[in-house]
């Protein structure tokens, strides 16, 4: 299938699936303004699974059609990308690395897009060695603040695979400087969830920067903590 074909049957669906009344509910989850077509997730997943069968869609055309989907802007269209995209991850390579790494230096604008990333795309990269951790370097500084808040996220299928976090903590820690929402919320969420395997690793992070990081990395952080127990963590 080239990509043409099958931009073409993605708007297609998209177009005889959305909802104006999906459209506003999903809106409600974003601070931007919503582009979309109002399309229930478990419907578009089904539908994204049914298109994933096809061998005839390679990785090279999902990567151009994923090209063109970022370029309109319209959330299910990209979502739709990405997840096909995930679907082949048995055929990554350090190629599909590198042509993924530019498009999203601009191509990527909002939090769920970013999250499916660093939950499911990305973290194959590092756990089956196509590229060394340090490839991701350069992300935490991108001027695109979605593709640093990627670092952290990605970062936590390998902690959870790990049961360590004290190897990975301090990769991302130019991102306790941010000056981002979205940032501040994926480093922070990050930090939770390895110090729920690792807390002593954490912990001994968290007191470094308790009185100059960004107040919501810890309330993230903090989150499963108990009443005493954030107390710590408190900015004097």
């Amino acid at each position: 299938m080239t990509t043409t074909a099958l931009t073409e049957t993605i708007i297609r669906f998209c177009e005889e699936n959305g909802s104006e009344e999906q459209l506003i509910k999903s809106q409600r989850f974003f601070k931007h303004a919503f582009h979309g077509y109002g399309i229930k997730a478990p419907v578009l997943h089904a539908q994204v699974k049914e298109w994933s069968k096809n061998a005839e869609i390679n990785i090279d055309v999902i990567l151009e059609t994923l090209e063109s989907a970022m370029k309109r802007g319209m959330y299910e269209e990209i979502a739709s990308a990405l997840l096909m995209l995930f679907a082949r991850k048995k055929h990554f390579t350090a190629d599909t690395f590198a042509k993924l790494d530019a498009l999203l230096d601009e191509g990527i604008d909002n939090w769920a897009h970013a999250d499916i990333l660093g939950m499911w795309i990305l973290p194959v990269f590092l756990t089956k060695n196509i590229v060394p951790i340090s490839a991701f370097e350069p992300w935490l500084q991108a001027s695109n603040s979605y593709k640093r808040r990627c670092v952290p996220v990605t970062l936590i299928k390998l902690v959870k695979t790990s049961k360590k976090a004290e190897p990975f903590i301090y990769f991302p820690e130019i991102l306790m400087q941010d000056k981002v929402r979205e940032v501040h919320q994926g480093m922070g969420w990050f930090l939770r969830e390895a110090w729920k395997l690792d807390p002593i690793s954490v912990e001994t992070f968290l007191q470094k920067w308790k009185h100059t990081a960004p107040r919501l990395i810890f309330q993230y952080a903090c989150e499963k903590m108990t009443v005493t127990h954030k107390k710590k963590f408190k900015k004097n």
